[in-house]
């Protein structure tokens, strides 16, 4: 299983800001993440399958 850091989820939705991704969060537009010590991540399958669906409901 893979994660994926909160920098690279940056960069995987186009360099947004920090505090667009936790608006994001907040209104259910991102997963949860996973809370490893002080750090956020995400399983990397989980967030694609995601953001895949969301791209979809975009194009429909």
């Amino acid at each position: 299983m893979k994660y994926v850091s909160f920098k690279q989820l940056q960069e995987k939705l186009g360099n947004r800001s920090r505090s667009t991704i936790y608006v994001d969060l907040e209104k259910g537009r991102l997963p949860k993440p996973l809370k490893l010590g002080r750090s956020l991540y995400w399983e990397s399958d989980a967030l694609d399958q995601y953001l895949t669906a969301l791209q979809e409901d975009q194009n429909a």
